[in-house]
């Protein structure tokens, strides 16, 4: 048999893990913390107890975004994709915080 008429074999269609924490849970985790970081700082109550949840809800995002988005990318797919992993944070972390605020905000002023 020739090279040219040897069967392509079919790959499974599996997600890598990187797109699973990108998409499935670096998003909707994001946009949950930027709505209740808002919430807190909009309520005005500021308590000992709801302020180390927020603090440590903001360390919780940044160490996310930082270990599981920046490096990953950074190390396995910044060579072979060419999209800086500055872009892929913007698009995976801050829009998704930025959205969850503006969602409490649109609550806010809306209802």
């Amino acid at each position: 048999m020739s090279a040219s008429t040897q069967p392509v074999s079919k790959k499974s269609h599996r997600w890598p893990l990187t797109a699973i924490i990108h998409i499935v849970l670096a998003v909707p985790l994001l946009a949950w913390s930027g709505f209740f970081t808002l919430d807190f700082l909009l309520s005005g109550v500021y308590t000992f107890p709801r302020t180390s949840r927020a603090i440590t809800l903001t360390l919780a995002v940044i160490i996310l975004s930082y270990e599981f988005i920046y490096k990953e990318h950074l190390t396995r797919y910044s060579s072979s994709t060419g999209i800086p992993p500055q872009k892929i944070v913007l698009y995976s972390c801050i829009i998704p915080y930025m959205v969850g605020s503006l969602a409490l905000l649109s609550l806010v002023f809306f209802s």
